[in-house]
């Protein structure tokens, strides 16, 4: 254990040694004298990385720092906020094709929701929604990913699935589709079945409709976002998963244990689909064994779509040994760097990533790892405790539990090659 300790203490020297600052030069961080800075932040409010903006979880925080005192109020802050960023980009929230909203009280999703079809009038982006145990500082934030070019941008309702004004089932841009939470919720009747297998079926069939509605099938999915509350055996819906998709070449995906879901559901997947599938390529280290469930990234044309790593040390000695954060968070850099090193890119790549924490108290001890890793422009970035702390004792092998995760995206740099 001593050896191991030794060489995770190292990993970040040697990665701060090939990280290039050059890179980053590519892309641009965006700022609003609107959104209001926070000191401690773990990455840029928004980056512009070109074809997309991918703007940072963004909380009702007024550029004075206050908080509007009601639920509806706060929705329509977070998305205030997300505008002046987006505007500071030279776009428009017309331009903002998939939202997901991190919120810790889903009992409020009716005033979500009313909040959201005034703000969007015409075409609402997709959304994901996941009921957190906790934000940094506040009930509720939400992210944003707006395009630049707005051809082929079309809202997407498959067959039985009623249209909403607060959010559109899938978006089309002119490469992707945005898919919003498709619940273990049968379409017609509203009703959440008894049975887990059934629930996940309803899940999956929805995120397979949304795809079919917009041309496509479950092959053009490049990553998934299943939530799942503690009612939903993982096995279960991994066998049933795992049965829609082809062994080994599986989306990237970040399996998020909910604290809650809207309407009372208890699975949900939302993700993204590429639309020319000859741009769809899955990237796997050749020290990770072929997954039914996950591939660790897929490419999406230039951009890179990593599931969630947490500080799983691969090889024959597997699992988690370390409990503390800051050596899971190394060891979690050095599984994602695998990764980005796999498809012949760095750090100095990423955009955009969503962090999940077992602890927010934490945050600074996930920090003083994670930002080493990075140049000067840190990518956007989304922090959540997802469910309340886990017992961290040890099994009877010595495995701890993760206390840290995150997934990412990153961009290829044709100046590079």
């Amino acid at each position: 254990m001593s050896r191991y300790l030794g060489v995770v203490a190292g990993i970040g020297l040697m990665v701060l040694a090939a990280v290039s600052a050059q890179a980053q030069g590519q892309f641009k961080p965006i700022t609003s004298s609107q959104v209001p800075a926070k000191p401690d932040a773990l990455g840029s409010q928004a980056i512009d990385a070109g074809d997309y903006v991918y703007v940072s979880g963004q909380g009702p925080h007024k550029a004075d720092g206050s908080t509007p005192s009601s639920f509806t109020d706060q929705v329509k802050q977070c998305l205030d906020n997300i505008k002046s960023l987006v505007e500071a980009a030279g776009l428009t929230m017309d331009d903002v094709v998939y939202v997901q909203v991190y919120m810790d009280d889903t009992t409020k999703y009716a005033e979500l929701n009313q909040a959201f079809a005034a703000y969007f009038p015409k075409d609402p982006p997709a959304r994901g929604i996941l009921g957190v145990a906790a934000n940094p500082d506040s009930s509720i934030q939400i992210t944003a990913m707006a395009v630049r070019d707005l051809t082929g941008k079309k809202p997407v309702t498959p067959p039985n699935y009623k249209p909403s004004r607060a959010f559109s089932w899938g978006m089309l841009t002119h490469d992707r589709l945005f898919i919003s939470n498709m619940p273990g919720i049968d379409p017609v009747s509203g009703k959440v079945p008894d049975d887990p297998a059934a629930q996940v079926n309803l899940a999956l069939d929805g995120l397979k409709a949304v795809n079919e509605a917009a041309g496509l099938t479950l092959a053009n999915m490049i990553f998934v976002n299943p939530y799942l509350t503690d009612e939903i055996p993982h096995n279960i819906m991994n066998k049933l998963y795992a049965a829609r998709f082809e062994f080994g070449n599986t989306p990237g995906r970040a399996t998020i244990e909910a604290s809650s879901l809207p309407e009372g559901a208890h699975i949900a997947y939302t993700g993204i689909a590429v639309r020319d599938i000859s741009q769809r390529h899955s990237i796997r280290p050749k020290n990770m064994p072929p997954s039914p469930t996950a591939s660790p990234c897929v490419f999406a044309g230039d951009s890179l779509f990593c599931s969630a790593k947490s500080g799983f040390l691969p090889g024959p000695n597997l699992g988690m040994f370390i409990q503390d954060v800051p050596n899971q968070t190394r060891q979690s850099m050095r599984n994602q760097l695998d990764n980005l090193e796999e498809a012949d890119m760095k750090y100095d790549t990423v955009v955009s990533t969503v962090i999940y924490l077992d602890n927010l108290s934490e945050t600074p001890d996930f920090a003083s790892v994670y930002k080493k890793f990075f140049g000067k422009v840190l990518p956007a970035t989304t922090v959540v405790q997802q469910r309340k702390p886990v017992d961290r004792k040890p099994d009877a092998e010595g495995h701890v539990p993760e206390v840290e995760q995150f997934s990412l995206v990153a961009i290829r740099s044709h100046s590079k090659q």
